[in-house]
This record gives C-alpha cells, structure tokens and sequence, in this order.
C-alpha cells in the first residue's frame, strides 16, 4: 500500500495531505486507488474493493472451468453431435452412432432395440 496526495476539488487540504491510498496485489498485479478524506476511510474502502475484485477474478477462474468441463458433455451443437435424427414426415428414425435406422411409431413406443 502506498499514500500520496490527491487530485480533483478540495483546494489546499486535497493537495497538502497524503490521504489517497493505491493498494497493489502482487501476484495478480491487481491496482485499486481510493481517495477519501480521512487515511483511515481510503484504506477501508481500498481493502474493499480489492477484495471484492479478487473473489470475482477468483469466481470467474472457478466459472472457465466448470463451463469447459460442461462444454466438454455437451459438445459443440453442431449438427455432428446429434446422436438421433426423428423424420417423423418420412417416418424414420436415424441412429448416428451406429448407423441404423427404424420405423418412428416403433421408436415412439419404446422399441430402441431396433436403432442398436
């Protein structure tokens, strides 16, 4: 943490008095500045703020990872990642994955055994 002298309106106090607080975090290289009138109250709400951008960086490490492993499941969506294409104008179902195809009012009633 580092003091030093403000800037903007206040005249003679603003710029006479080292109340500005720069908080640094070192090994995310986050910079947070506060400038308040009272050291204590620019410290306090420096402290704040750092935390609360370091629980968003930290939640938002914690989101990539859960959003790849769940991109991961799912797959792209493109039209590659079907496993079953339902034709119920022609009637047919087509399984993907292994290639077969069947009637859609058998598949409809519960009959996959036809698509394996």
């Amino acid at each position: 943490m580092e003091w030093y002298s403000g800037s903007g309106a206040g005249g003679q106090h603003r710029n006479r008095h080292m109340n500005s607080a720069r908080l640094r975090h070192g090994p995310t290289g986050l910079v947070v500045t506060s400038q308040q009138r009272k050291r204590p109250n620019s410290e306090a709400e420096a402290r704040a703020e750092m935390t609360s951008r370091l629980d968003a960086l930290l939640a938002a490490e914690g989101a990539g990872a859960e959003n790849k492993n769940r991109s991961a499941q799912i797959g792209c969506g493109a039209r590659a990642d079907k496993r079953r294409t339902y034709r119920f104008q022609e009637g047919m179902v087509t399984d993907h994955e292994t290639g077969k195809s069947a009637p859609a009012k058998k598949v409809m009633k519960g009959m996959f055994d036809l698509l394996w």
